[in-house]
């Protein structure tokens, strides 16, 4: 199952430790981790990207999830991006994009307090045993939630609320008078600019999905193909589910185009 974690720890040396213990967790199978950045909180409540060193670099496969959870960690201060060029500032499309709820949001913000380190992952993961055991030794605190597609559901949504009030103010311009169908069209193009700026939105990000998952999907053919028995099996399970979330997410899309 594919999971967003916050993992957070007093000092950047403990981080750092724990950064190097969830990569040795992919290496052995454990997990996958498809994008991964080290944080910190600064006392103005701003949240700055480390930059990581050559053994354990930022990885960038789902940058955009990973991106949009930590600037809704900035807060109204916003984010220091350093290795995250274009992160976003917080908003509601950065809930959907990062696939998290605003309830997880709110344990981690209760828990990332001013002077702290976090690792920020976005992994998949069948049991939580092994990323728990490893992080309490060095005493950090793990805040997990299975990603969701809110994103696409929530564009779908306003697509079709937008379609429905055009199709509305139509009806109204064919009944009314000549001197009133000047306003109701500047209104009808008002919204036809919006829903298009919606379905190009929906477009590019679209294609920036699809290349992820075939980023993540590709990572993990290339390591099943030097595993074997059950690590083999359990990458392979990886892959399947990758390829079924994304299916639901072009599922979910189509209703805008229709």
């Amino acid at each position: 199952m594919e999971k967003m974690l916050v993992i957070v720890f007093d000092t950047e040396k403990k981080a750092y430790e724990g950064l190097r213990a969830l990569n040795q967790l992919d290496s052995e199978g454990s997990i996958t981790i498809h994008a991964e950045a080290v944080i910190d909180k600064n006392n103005d409540g701003a949240v700055t990207v480390k930059q990581g060193d050559g053994d354990f670099p930022v990885r960038t496969v789902s940058g955009t999830a990973i991106g949009s959870l930590i600037g809704l960690l900035g807060g109204p201060a916003g984010v220091a991006v350093g290795a995250l060029a274009g992160t976003m500032a917080g908003s509601f499309a950065d809930l959907f994009v990062a696939g998290v709820n605003s309830d997880f949001l709110a344990e981690v913000s209760n828990r990332l307090t001013p002077g702290k380190f976090a690792i920020v992952a976005d992994v998949s993961e069948e049991w939580v045993t092994p990323v728990d055991t490893r992080m309490e030794a060095l005493n950090g605190f793990v805040v997990r939630t299975a990603r969701k597609s809110f994103e696409e559901a929530q564009r779908a949504r306003e697509v079709a609320e937008l379609r429905a009030e055009i199709d509305q103010l139509k009806a109204e311009h064919a009944r009314v008078k000549a001197e009133q169908k000047a306003k109701l069209q500047a209104k009808i193009d008002e919204l036809n600019t919006r829903l298009q700026a919606k379905l190009q939105q929906a477009r590019q990000r679209s294609e920036q999905i699809k290349n992820e998952t075939e980023a993540k999907v590709k990572a993990l053919q290339k390591k099943a193909v030097k595993a074997q028995g059950d690590a083999k099996a359990v990458i392979d399970a990886r892959v399947t589910e990758i390829k079924k979330q994304y299916e639901q997410w072009v599922e979910q899309g189509k209703s805008m185009v229709a």
